[in-house]
């Protein structure tokens, strides 16, 4: 099967790993869909603006306060030195305003985990949609999607780009309100003290947001471009991790790692990009940020001269200065990190936006006892819409019927079991199980009556036990064991040390490829559909391993419907119909004998697989 897909591949509209990066499509769209994720949240939310809002005031209270203690001692200093009688610094005062401020600390770091927690609860809720709408709309996409990319840009999407999402909402969102907040109550503070040296310092507000937005307009490609190498990057180390064997065993390592290189160097250029364009805006800040300092200080110097300030006054503004500048710079950061944000935002609702398996109808049947009978009429089916594979098929299969499909690479034959199962929806005519239009039966039921042994052989992590389990709901030990025993498997897995408790690894690479092969195989006799699909089932196993899953399948299609793809003909002398399919048609079909007798192209195929001719046949 694996051979037909990769062709099934080639016809399949889709988004290859050489897509060239582009910048958001949609910035502002990206965002506010984004943000529209928040709305549910809006009490929670206010509840976070309240909190900063306190916080922050408790916090900037403090460098006025601070400098009325200044103050209070640069006066008691003074008249000491003046030689006033009695002059001395009222501790007393300032450890009172120490007091005070120690409870306006406490009250701001208190207020400000309440803010935290509140905040990590939205956010951790918003990603939790966020993975729960991906992983719905995964299952509601059509195969085609899914055999059009690579895994890894889509667990990258899944995983690393919500990550990014969450990462953002639970800091970034909080410090945004925070700076915010900051910046208005500096402000309001700074007026009460000098609305001179308040003027020169928002006047380094317009040069710093056009740095900031000239900065985010240029990095915003490179994160995109960062966020797409990465996908890419996930989706080959999982290619050369799952192939590893195949790539040693052809001593494909250096072409491996050149391919590696070539990826990560990508993802370095887009990565070094972002941030050192990104990492501009903190020195320039700080730049425009000294530059409004010093005139506050020289400013500053002057008025108290001049005895229109108080000592106490221009320390407490020039500490406001600096808090003022850290709201500013933390906001510019945080746009770098929104860039990345909006980027990954952006790449989860693509996703989000792909088009779906087409609707259920309302009225869609179900079929409560199918019986297996399987009808195609005038089927036309291609994957692009002006590119035709199959055209005008039809077949007719009785309930019980075994029926087998061969033919060279590319003839279709996997082509015809995804439109049965309904992978792919076909371009015109029907198929018909029991008289009824797939199309107007429920996706679910339609796919309950099959049972499939794949040559790719697909097991879980888990026990041997759970994976013969996989196809059936509320089973028993004993039927468990019945399965096993009937695909010849029960044996070796008792010879393992924990028996059917032994613990499959995520590729099963602790068992044979054959023991995998009797598994998948347990679990369809187990799953006792009324159509089973076999794809050369028998292919991973030896000689005599192969005569015993053959008894076992013989027993497992007795009385039911089956399509069998076969590449040994050997193994299909007894089936009641042979399809034999070439360029996406049926162009014989018949019994075994019949098609000999015929003398046509299944006849070729037959004798020149056991006349040791040098055909295709063994890709078919």
């Amino acid at each position: 099967m694996s051979k037909d897909r990769k062709q099934e591949k080639n016809h399949s509209n889709g988004v290859g790993l050489g897509m060239p990066v582009q910048k958001a499509k949609d910035f502002k769209g990206t965002l506010k869909r984004l943000i529209s994720y928040l709305a549910p949240h809006k009490v929670r939310l206010f509840l976070v603006l309240i909190a900063a809002i306190i916080s922050t005031i408790f916090t900037i209270l403090s460098p006025k306060i601070l400098g009325e203690v200044t103050t209070k001692i640069f006066e008691g200093l003074m008249a000491k030195l003046n030689g006033i009688a009695g002059a001395s610094i009222d501790f007393n005062y300032i450890g009172r305003i120490l007091i005070i401020l120690i409870g306006l600390y406490l009250l701001s770091a208190a207020f400000s985990y309440i803010q935290q927690f509140i905040m990590v609860n939205v956010s951790q809720n918003i990603v939790y949609q966020l993975r729960k709408e991906i992983n719905e709309k995964v299952n509601r996409l059509p195969l085609k999607f899914l055999d059009s990319r690579s895994h890894g840009d889509i667990l990258s999407r899944a995983v690393n780009d919500i990550d990014n999402i969450s990462n953002t909402l639970q800091q970034s969102l909080t410090q945004v309100i925070t700076s915010v907040v900051t910046i208005i109550g500096i402000i309001i503070m700074m007026l009460t003290i000098s609305p001179l040296m308040t003027v020169i310092v928002i006047l380094t507000l317009p040069l710093s947001f056009v740095i900031t937005a000239l900065i985010i307009k240029k990095s915003q490609g490179y994160f995109k471009g960062q966020q797409k190498s990465l996908g890419d990057l996930n989706g080959h180390v999982e290619e050369m991790y799952t192939g590893h064997t195949v790539i040693k065993a052809f001593q494909r390592e250096k072409i491996a790692v050149e391919e590696f290189d070539k990826i990560n160097e990508e993802l370095y250029k887009s990565g070094w990009k972002a941030q050192y364009v990104s990492g501009i805006i903190q020195p320039l800040m700080a730049l425009v940020n000294n530059i409004g300092y010093v005139l506050v200080c020289v400013v500053g110097g002057v008025l108290v001269t001049r005895g229109t300030i108080q000592i106490g006054g221009i320390q407490a503004f020039i500490q406001y200065a600096r808090q003022f500048s850290q709201p500013i710079t933390q906001a510019a950061n945080i746009s770098n990190i929104i860039q990345s944000t909006i980027a990954s935002a952006e790449r989860v609702f693509e996703i989000l936006d792909e088009e779906e398996m087409p609707e259920e109808r309302a009225d869609a049947m179900v079929l409560p006892k199918p019986k297996g009978n399987v009808s195609f009429e005038r089927v036309t089916f291609g994957y692009k819409s002006d590119e035709m594979i199959i055209e005008g098929m039809n077949i007719d299969v009785k309930s019980g019927q075994t029926v087998a499909i061969v033919g060279p690479t590319g003839a279709g034959k996997t082509t015809l079991i995804n439109l049965l199962m309904r992978f792919y929806d076909i371009n015109d005519g029907k198929i018909l199980i029991d008289g009824i239009d797939i199309k107007n039966l429920k996706r679910d039921n339609l796919r309950s009556m099959f049972g499939m042994v794949l040559q790719d052989t697909w097991l879980f992590n888990g026990t041997i036990r759970d994976n013969i389990a996989y196809g059936k709901d509320n089973v028993t030990e004993m039927e468990i064991v019945q399965a096993a025993k009937a695909a010849h498997a029960d044996h070796f897995i008792r010879t393992l040390p924990d028996g059917y408790d032994t613990i499959l690894n995520e590729e099963a690479s602790n068992i044979s490829q054959g023991q995998k092969q009797l598994i998948t195989i347990a679990r369809a006799i187990l799953a006792d559909p009324t159509i089973m699909i076999l794809d050369e089932a028998t292919s991973s196993v030896d000689t005599r391993t192969e005569k015993f899953i053959q008894n076992a399948m013989n027993k497992l299609m007795k009385d039911r419907t089956s399509f069998v793809i076969a590449h040994r003909l050997s193994t299909i002398k007894d089936a009641d119909i042979i399809l034999v399919m070439d360029k996406g048609n049926v162009i014989e079909q018949g019994t075994h004998q019949e098609l000999l007798d015929q003398k046509g192209f299944y006849a070729d195929l037959y004798n020149s697989q056991f006349s040791g001719n040098n055909l295709d046949i063994e890709a078919m």
